[in-house]
């Protein structure tokens, strides 16, 4: 039976801005946002996210990655002949992780698209307050023009998202891994014209392998006062829908009430995020049959 890895990431608390600079043709730089219940969120697109995961890969592993961003000619180039198929999820990366569609017609007009869906998944980050309105007002210098008084969306929240892979359906297992690193070394996210800092790395994160198919812990964070809580998950496991055992639970959720419940229940938790990516390597590499 197929294991599957489930993450659900809280970020750090911080203020979102989705900064464009000159020459969109928007005095009012906006940051996306949804309805939920009878509040309006932030969201953070996973298109963004997965910008994000790429420019690690790019960073971290650029011999093994196919699709590489160019800042100063602002493109993507492929290193595969895109005429010849030059998608390969077995030499690249990014083809394993992220797939790729080659939509085009063959000579004969017939269907030559060529494409992989992706094995990890990515949700939309959902801020954890509700956006309350709050713009930045600011003017330029020099020659005045349209775009000399601008205005920019800013939110004061941390987000939450989560991804989903079974490392059997990748090329070579061994990338799950890769993912694990990445996840605690996003840097760069952001809306279509710009990406701005913000720390999207984990704050508190919890992740799970299971055979269960189902990911059963997004959206499990919610904000309690000043801090963060997952009574969601505590319950979930409490009323044994999720084995206590698949989880690992890291952060500073370790030193709320929440996490000593769930280590009651049978969680493993630590309190330092990277401690618990190195242990969910080991569960990966357990679950293959080999012991780290």
């Amino acid at each position: 039976m197929s294991k599957h890895l489930f993450i659900t990431v809280v970020t750090p608390t911080a203020i979102a801005a989705n900064n464009r600079g000159e020459g969109d043709g928007s005095t009012l730089s906006t940051l996306q946002k949804i309805t939920c219940g009878n509040d309006q969120h932030t969201t953070v697109s996973a298109e963004a996210i997965r910008w994000g995961l790429r420019e690690y890969l790019q960073n971290n592993y650029e011999q093994q990655v196919n699709r590489t961003f160019d800042p100063d000619q602002d493109k993507y180039n492929l290193k595969g002949d895109i005429n010849k198929n030059g998608y390969n999820p077995t030499v690249y990366i990014d083809d394993d992780l992220f797939g790729y569609m080659d939509a085009k017609k063959g000579s004969d007009n017939e269907d030559a698209t060529k494409k992989r869906r992706g094995v990890l998944e990515v949700s939309r980050a959902i801020s954890l307050d509700p956006y309350w309105g709050d713009i930045a007002f600011g003017s330029k210098g020099g020659k005045k023009d349209k775009t000399s008084i601008h205005s920019t969306e800013v939110h004061r929240t941390a987000y939450q998202y989560s991804v989903a892979l079974t490392p059997e359906s990748l090329k070579k297992i061994e990338r799950a891994d890769i993912v694990l690193d990445a996840i605690v070394a996003i840097r760069h996210v952001g809306g279509n014209h710009s990406r701005f800092l913000y720390e999207f790395r984990p704050e508190s994160i919890v992740i799970r392998l299971t055979n269960d198919p189902s990911p059963w812990i997004m959206n499990c964070f919610k904000r309690v006062g000043e801090s963060v809580g997952c009574p969601k998950l505590v319950r979930l496991v409490e009323v044994e829908d999720i084995n206590a055992s698949e989880l690992i639970v890291a952060g500073e959720i370790a030193d709320t009430p929440y996490g000593v419940q769930l280590q009651n229940f049978g969680a493993t938790v630590h309190r330092g995020v990277k401690e618990a990516i190195t242990d969910a390597k080991k569960r990966l590499e357990e679950s293959k049959g080999v012991t780290a």
